[in-house]
């Protein structure tokens, strides 16, 4: 049984990601991602005004005359929310833990998905694949996917993004749009997700908490890693101290954007002091742009 809090928050995300959807998004998913998944459907002849790249060279070297290729769009997408649900989740000095701020991305690009009629999937992982919820349409299954992502509780707590980019690759044979929900705190992923984008659509979504980069002042302090179990201990008092802290975690922040962007992965920066409508908005605007 879920808690009237855990209930009246899943409805909250539901009811705002709804909304959002139907107004900051309208038309922003779609003229993002449609299109984005052609399929060949014939050959036919070279006309005056067709495009010189839609060429078909080898039946036009064949047949001693051009030929050129015609695709028509796909009439749905898959959308596929890999979302991380290892232990470090759990952190957050604000308002929203990780797991919840995880939770509204879902909802919102879920929504996005929906009323484009395009199925979304999820794979909840940590250093396994912990549930995979196959391809489906409906705003009910909206309500499963924040609510499986709310409630769920994982058999493991350290993250292996690798393992879940594999998964993806056996689930889901036909092309995809995969919005990779996590904040990177996994060993080498980067050549996975190299192999993977060659058919996916791979989008990472960098998870953060304003309060993973610092440390307060209050003398010394038992830190504990989430997923580890490690504990180090600070002396916060010292300003030293907390500024090379503060570098070492921006340092790591920033080698996550490298590794992403090597990968040729597109990534998309929220925190959970971030407004999630308006950083996804940003990134379908910028998207948007990018393909004139």
């Amino acid at each position: 049984m879920l808690s009237p809090e855990l209930i009246k928050k899943i409805k909250k995300i539901h009811i705002k990601s709804s909304r959002k959807v139907n107004t900051m998004m309208a038309g922003q998913y779609r003229s993002v991602f449609r299109g984005s998944g052609m399929e060949f459907e014939e050959v036919r002849e070279y006309s005056p005004g067709d495009e010189v790249k839609a060429i078909d060279w080898k039946v036009s070297a064949r047949l001693g005359r051009p030929f050129v290729k015609l695709y028509k769009e796909e009439r749905e997408l898959i959308v596929m929310l890999l979302v991380d649900v290892s232990a470090s989740g759990f952190f957050g000095t604000l308002e929203s833990v990780k797991k919840e701020t995880a939770a509204e991305i879902a909802s919102v690009l879920a929504f996005n998905a929906i009323r484009n009629n395009d199925k979304v999937g999820v794979i909840l992982f940590t250093d396994r694949v912990e549930k995979y919820i196959p391809p489906k349409k409906g705003s009910a299954h909206i309500w499963r996917v924040i609510k499986e992502i709310f409630t769920f509780v994982p058999r493991h707590k350290t993250t292996d993004i690798q393992h879940a980019i594999r998964y993806l690759g056996r689930v889901c044979r036909k092309k995809s749009v995969s919005f990779l929900i996590s904040d990177f705190l996994s060993p080498n992923y980067s050549h996975q997700l190299k192999v993977a984008s060659k058919k996916h659509e791979i989008i990472g979504v960098l998870l953060s908490d304003p309060g993973e980069f610092l440390l307060p002042d209050a003398g010394i302090l038992c830190v504990e890693d989430f997923e580890t179990g490690e504990v180090c201990l600070f002396d916060a008092s010292d300003e030293k101290t907390r500024q090379n802290f503060k570098k070492r975690k921006k340092n790591e922040y920033q080698k996550t954007l490298e590794t992403l962007k090597k990968a040729d992965i597109d990534c998309i920066q929220i925190s959970t002091a971030d407004s999630v409508p308006d950083a996804l908005t940003r990134y379908f605007r910028y998207r948007d742009k990018r393909k004139r």
